[in-house]
């Protein structure tokens, strides 16, 4: 089992090593730019990343709300080196662990085609397609939280 482990970004390095992999991972491969790397209200959300046993970051995922008893999850990736290995759903229930404690009831998603299969196994349910600004397929996914 690899060694890895979770935390949030806590200074300058780690927060550029955290938003670089984002991008790499999830904007990078369909040919959009840095700026699409940091939206307007990642200083409101609680972010999470995974990182190796050289303290690189292997994983990323956020949490934000959209309303007073809604959380969202977004920039959810795992390395392909790291994938099936238990962190990206270690990230997951970090990140609705956290929603719960802030006051969520709901979670919701939009995920990429090929990760629907990942969070319906983690209790989520798909409610109907998603157009993303990536262009790409997504559905939108919900999973009811409870403590």
């Amino acid at each position: 089992m690899p060694n890895y482990s979770i935390k949030e970004p806590e200074n300058d390095e780690e927060w550029e090593s955290y938003l670089l992999f984002r991008w790499e991972k999830l904007r990078k491969p369909l040919g959009m730019s840095k700026d699409s790397l940091a939206d307007s209200i990642e200083d409101e959300s609680f972010h999470l990343m995974g990182l190796d046993e050289d303290k690189s970051v292997i994983a990323s995922g956020r949490v934000h709300f959209n309303s007073l008893y809604e959380a969202q999850i977004r920039y959810m990736a795992v390395d392909d080196n790291y994938k099936r290995m238990g962190i990206g759903s270690d990230i997951v229930n970090k990140l609705e662990e956290h929603a719960l404690a802030k006051g969520a009831s709901i979670m919701v998603l939009n995920a990429r085609e090929k990760a629907i299969s990942f969070y319906l196994s983690l209790g989520y349910y798909e409610l109907g397609p998603y157009q993303s600004d990536t262009g790409i397929p997504h559905k939108t996914m919900r999973k009811r939280l409870s403590g």
